[in-house]
């Protein structure tokens, strides 16, 4: 299963997760965010990742001009995009869309032949700890689904034989808003990945 650690907001958190064994690092290119990393600070950090390590952008109500600029300036090579009216646009970068889920129905209604970010449904965009029930999954092929939302190091092992492509975590990692706990970065990509 592949682990994105999402939230990074600094250079030290960004390697020790690579060295980890994290696949991705999400930045979050949205100002409003606690968790908001200017682009120009991004693009140092993505220049001194290994390079099997993707990065990703994290984007929620900016245009999709604004979201073309600020990838553009950040270096990233994923799109995570959380605002359906950004979906509908092409972009230069490949992109990830973000599927808000309340309920069974609104997983049942993923396009299968899409990898789909599902992230619990919240007033906000993301980063809020929720947790979406795992029944909601059931009967379904997660083959192309990634689950956020709520993780954290004691809690992803429960997501382990469910067959999703990869899992999110933010906020479950975190010492304080925006600095991970290398202790739970470690025990949560073990964890994830341990068979």
């Amino acid at each position: 299963m592949k682990v994105k650690i999402c939230g990074i907001t600094t250079f030290e958190d960004a390697l020790f997760a690579a060295d980890c064994g994290a696949d991705a690092l999400g930045f979050v290119l949205y100002p409003p965010s606690k968790r908001f990393v200017p682009p120009h600070v991004v693009a140092e950090i993505v220049r001194s990742l290994p390079p099997f390590v993707l990065s990703v952008g994290v984007f929620a109500q900016e245009s999709a001009y604004e979201v073309c600029a600020l990838a553009k300036q950040a270096n990233v090579q994923l799109l995570q995009l959380h605002n359906e009216a950004l979906f509908d646009f092409s972009y230069p970068t490949r992109t990830l869309k973000v599927a808000r889920i309340a309920s069974k129905d609104d997983v049942a209604a993923l396009n299968s032949a899409d990898f789909v970010l599902c992230d619990t449904f919240c007033e906000g965009f993301g980063g809020a700890g929720l947790r979406t029930p795992l029944t909601f999954f059931d009967g379904i092929d997660c083959s192309r689904l990634i689950l956020a939302g709520g993780l954290n190091p004691d809690n992803v092992v429960e997501v382990r034989g469910m067959g999703f492509y990869g899992v999110d975590v933010s906020s479950g990692i975190e010492s304080s808003v925006g600095k991970k706990d290398h202790k739970k970065v470690q025990d949560f990509i073990k964890n994830a990945k341990t068979l």
